[in-house]
């Protein structure tokens, strides 16, 4: 399985150069819809409910104080995905490239996985929390969107 690091590498390696905000946001795409096309983790670190999406801490503490990424500033190995993880992650950045990183961020806070986790946390807008996202509402939530695409 690869790690969050090992898909944004490879989403730099194909897409970058990009802000970390997109960069975190693309990888939750790609980890929700591979959950639901796939029925498996793309990579088993978890999401949080920050203020303005959902962030992988692991991921973050590799860009802390940066804005903008490129290929080769996430360590990580693109190569380790494997065939099914690589069309998940294409299939993602095929339909979600044209979106701003304030897109993407403004589509993870309607109806879903960031917003139950921040409900649960007490959070409220602008607000910090680190409640963990669960992959049954994030499988949940792209399972209906998977099934409202066919």
């Amino acid at each position: 399985m690869a790690s969050v690091q090992d898909v944004a590498a490879y989403i730099l390696a194909k897409d970058g150069p990009m802000s970390t905000m997109k960069l975190q946001k693309l990888c939750y795409f790609a980890y929700g819809y591979h959950l639901a096309w796939e029925d498996r983790q793309l990579f088993p670190e978890r999401f949080e409910a920050w203020a303005n999406g959902p962030v992988a801490r692991s991921l973050y503490a590799q860009h802390r104080g940066r804005y903008q990424l490129s290929t080769g500033d996430i360590v990580g190995d693109p190569a380790s995905l494997d065939d099914g993880e690589r069309e998940s992650v294409d299939v993602v950045l095929e339909n979600m490239r044209p979106f701003s990183a304030h897109e993407l961020s403004a589509m993870t806070h309607e109806a879903g996985p960031w917003v139950y986790a921040r409900q649960r946390a007490g959070a409220r807008d602008l607000e910090r929390s680190d409640a963990e996202l669960l992959d049954g509402e994030i499988a949940d939530f792209f399972g209906r969107l998977v099934s409202r695409e066919d």
